[in-house]
């Protein structure tokens, strides 16, 4: 038995084991036996990715503790069976078919000739990684990977299958589709959203030719009615870019495959709630850029924080002047609020005393737009609820605007801890990752910022053409495809990759990157992590 701990940030590591088998034996045994201060489990093939809080245990001591754990342990719970019905006409098919030197129909064959049990779940909310099948069926991931694939999907990649559970991006070699839907949030409880849960038996069934089910009528999204009995809310006269909710996030939800989400600037949707008397998590409206206009219905509080920019107030008379950001700001029946472009920074916080009244998705208000999880993004039209307060509620003294927020003139440096992956790139590619300038381009978003830089970075001789397992990555992780051009998970990123992560931005400066602007230019500072050094120096065993 081996344990080797491999950094990722200043609030996680990276254990990685010989096989699956020992990496479910490990999360069964911290499952069964927490260790205080760990956050968050986000198991994979053969790694075990541990989020924990600093202030309560420190990475030595949590390698220690994991380092003594043994693994026999079994997770125990009820199994089911679950059979899929597949049709298998997908787009590799016939060249899954090739690299294994068969027929297609062998494929489908050895396909829905065994079980699988679901090992692990990751990557999107109900996305299952399935074990077991036909060991003959071990192909490679997709060396360039499609920017969509359809909701149910059924794809290879190493010895795993899995099932898409919604439209998205993916490098799978994808051999057939299925009607049955892997992720629904209309299942009643105590039933879970996601179809396939760890220790679950799933096979597959080939329906090749029958005819399609037919299926649910999409919801249909009814406007939000006009708040009645004297209560105050927001009518949403333009929604800019981008406006959504956002909270703290939806943590503890790693077995579901869905990631905490949640603001992008935590320290800026904080900041706004201490302002107008909330609790610090709280959500308020992210507002991406500007462009962003909403009428008070009755009396309220406000205050912004994050992104520095003109905001005017003008009163029902038409009088209007601009107003400042970081303190609190009391709105009148009939005010209207604008925010304009910024001049740093990006994503602005708009809190209000007593918080936004929607229903909460899996306990948080917060948007998952990867995910597609929590309200929809507010859109002009929609007219937002605010919860009642007491009268007299406190508020905040003003605060001072940070003074470096991130802009297009400046370049933005960002601290990052090397690892845990740094040992599938060459020395030159390490020392290029800190020395180049990298552009952020307009594909970035809340999953990620995707970087361009004149050299890419290379991988070493013995892994160019190497498949990595998949395993969880956190937010902040630089992950670097086969084209060397990095890619920034930020908030709405997946639990799960399959590609090298080289180094993590430092956990002190993510709410900076969530605010750097498109075409900025962003250079990363190596910093020591407390805890195993990084893979290819000493590493831990």
């Amino acid at each position: 038995m081996t344990m080797r701990f491999l950094p990722v940030n200043l609030n996680a590591l990276l254990v990685e084991l010989d096989d699956l088998p020992q990496t479910l034996a490990l999360l069964a045994s911290l499952r069964a036996e927490p260790i205080a201060g760990i956050e968050e489990l986000v198991p994979a093939a053969r790694t075990l990715l541990v989020t924990f809080r600093p202030a309560a245990i420190g990475a030595d001591e949590l390698v220690r503790q994991i380092g003594q754990r043994s693994l026999d342990a079994r997770e125990t719970r009820v199994d089911k069976r679950i059979e899929i019905a597949v049709r298998y006409d997908g787009e590799d098919l016939a060249e899954v078919a090739g690299l294994l030197g068969i027929a297609p129909e062998e494929v489908v064959r050895r396909h829905t000739g065994s079980d699988y049990t679901v090992a692990f779940t990751g990557f999107a909310p109900g996305f299952a990684y399935l074990s077991g099948g036909d060991a003959s069926l071990n192909v490679p991931r997709r060396q360039v990977p499609r920017t969509r694939i359809p909701a149910g999907a059924v794809g290879l990649a190493g010895s795993f299958s899995g099932v898409y559970p919604q439209a998205s991006p993916g490098g799978w070699q994808i051999i057939g589709i299925t009607d049955a839907p892997m992720w629904d949030l209309s299942r009643e409880a105590p039933a879970l959203p996601a179809l396939l849960q760890p220790g679950d038996t799933v096979r597959f069934v080939d329906v090749t030719g029958q005819p399609r089910a037919v299926p649910a009528p999409a919801a249909v999204h009814v406007p939000q009615p006009v708040v009645a009995n004297g209560g105050s809310a927001f009518e949403i006269r333009a929604a800019g870019l981008q406006a959504l909710l956002q909270d703290g996030g939806r943590h503890g939800q790693a077995k579901q495959g869905v990631s905490a989400s949640g603001a992008m600037d935590r320290r800026s949707l904080q900041t706004a709630n201490r302002l107008v008397g909330n609790p610090s998590d709280t959500a308020c409206l992210e507002i991406a850029y500007g462009g962003f206009q909403l009428a008070c219905r009755g009396d309220a509080v406000v205050a912004l924080a994050g992104a520095d920019g003109p905001v005017t107030l003008t009163r029902a008379d038409g009088a209007a002047w601009p107003l400042p950001r970081y303190q609190p700001i009391a709105l009148a029946d009939g005010d209207v609020l604008a925010l304009g472009e910024p001049r740093a920074g990006i994503r602005s916080y708009l809190a209000v005393r007593g918080g936004f009244d929607v229903a909460p998705v899996l306990g948080s208000l917060s948007t998952d737009t990867l995910a597609r999880i929590g309200p929809p993004a507010v859109a002009a039209g929609d007219v937002l609820p605010v919860r009642a307060v007491a009268a007299g509620a406190l508020v905040g003294a003003p605060e001072t605007p940070p003074a470096d927020l991130p802009t297009v003139q400046q370049e933005v440096v960002l601290d990052i801890v090397l690892g845990p992956r740094t040992d599938w790139f060459t020395p030159d590619a390490l020392a290029l990752l800190c020395s180049q300038s990298w552009a952020v381009t307009p594909q970035s978003n809340r999953v990620g910022i995707r970087l361009a830089g004149e050299v890419p970075l290379a991988r070493a001789v013995n892994v160019v053409h190497a498949e990595l397992p998949s395993e969880g990555t956190a937010c902040g992780a630089l992950q670097v495809p086969p084209s060397g051009q990095p890619v920034l998970f930020l908030a709405d990123h997946p639990l799960t990759g399959g590609y090298p992560v080289i180094a993590s931005v430092a956990t002190h400066h993510l709410d900076r990157a969530g605010q750097i602007p498109v075409n900025a230019r962003v250079r990363f500072n190596p910093i020591a992590a407390p805890g195993p050094a990084a893979p290819g120096a000493s590493g831990i065993s």
